[in-house]
């Protein structure tokens, strides 16, 4: 699996709509609040061109993306953390996302009911950060009480969550976001296991109309994103959804490309962008597969990511840039001209590789 993706947002603001254009579904999106009631949870494939281009020279029996795993949670509102509304049921579903889609409602509309009857992005943004804040502190008092009562609080490592630990619960009081702090890799890794929501990327969905005087508050809300040095992608999602309508009525199954999910397409690249995500391919007969990884990702690292034998029994990776592939196109001309390499287990992967596993088990 790739990335995973949360997506939150105040009731009615487009977070289901939004949801069933990304995944192709028809889960319900009414005009009033909490019409969502249980998490619903989409696998969307990633386009990507180079995956078509390689397959299109190769004719394998399959070809297999890599995949986004989409959450759509009950809206969140005023007091979600400690139980009103429905959102508390779910930010625990949200916990185990890498990246957040925060639709925020940027549209007029007299005909679509808004929480507090008036639009104001900005003080839905901070009504929705305030949740997450208070969930991060509730999590993290938790956590602070159980190590400081455990039998082993003064090894190292738990000396150093609990220092952690307290600075974030200090920030979190003045009701600030955790992301904004500027942690070092060797924290993030020692805290990880908390999945604190305001330790996570975030991009801004704004939700905004196909006229421009029905869209509000989108500069606002664009000096704020600024600020956080936030990603901020401006979507009509009802323009979205009915071309995904009409689509699906001409009985054409919808693909994720550019140049008709344009906006959709950037949030899933910037997305990978934030988590630094990039691809590399495996090329054969039988399949063509995208396979999403980190990057700094080395030969051994990716080869356990198709399979333990392959890192157990590493030789060495056969390995031909995309580009490449794609110019001389023939395996026998690639390798006359050098252009098929073969690397160590050390060797970090780039964007667009080519490789196949050489190993013995």
């Amino acid at each position: 699996m790739g990335l995973k993706c949360g997506i939150i947002g105040m009731p009615n603001v487009g977070k289901s709509t939004l949801f069933n254009v990304l995944t192709k579904s028809q889960v319900a999106a009414k005009n009033f609040p909490f019409c969502t009631i249980k998490p619903n949870i989409g696998i969307v494939p990633v386009f990507d061109v180079r995956l078509n281009k390689i397959a299109e020279l190769v004719s394998p029996n399959t070809v297999t993306p890599t995949y986004i795993e989409f959450i759509d949670i009950a809206g969140l509102v005023k007091g979600a953390s400690k139980g009103v509304g429905l959102g508390n049921l779910f930010l625990s579903d949200i916990h185990q996302a890498d990246v957040i889609f925060h639709v925020v409602r940027c549209f007029f509309d007299d005909n679509i009911v808004h929480m507090h009857s008036k639009i104001d992005p900005i003080a839905d943004v901070e009504s929705i950060h305030q949740e997450l804040i208070l969930s991060d502190f509730q999590v993290c008092t938790k956590e602070l009480i159980r190590i400081k009562g455990s039998s082993n609080i003064k090894e190292f490592y738990n000396q150093k969550k609990i220092s952690l630990i307290e600075y974030f619960l200090s920030y979190l009081k003045e009701k600030k976001l955790l992301r904004n702090l500027k942690l070092t890799l060797e924290e993030l890794k020692l805290i990880g296991y908390l999945n604190l929501l305001t330790l996570k990327p975030l991009i801004y969905i704004a939700n905004i109309s196909d006229n421009r005087k029905n869209t509000v508050s989108l500069s606002e809300l664009s000096e704020l994103a600024s600020i956080e040095n936030t990603v901020i992608i401006p979507i009509c999602i009802l323009h979205e959804y009915q071309n995904y309508n009409q689509n699906i009525k001409k009985n054409y199954v919808l693909k994720v490309l550019p140049k008709n999910m344009s906006d959709l397409h950037l949030a899933v690249k910037k997305g990978y962008d934030l988590l630094q995500l990039q691809t590399f391919f495996t090329v054969g007969k039988k399949e063509v597969r995208a396979w999403s990884i980190k990057k700094g990702t080395n030969s051994l690292q990716a080869a356990r990511k198709i399979h333990t034998d392959l890192q157990k029994g590493f030789i060495r990776a056969k390995v031909i840039s995309y580009e490449n592939f794609i110019k001389y196109k023939e395996l026998n001309k690639i390798r006359e001209l050098g252009k098929l390499r073969f690397e160590g287990k050390e060797y970090i992967l780039q964007d667009g590789d080519i490789v196949h596993f050489l190993f013995n088990v």
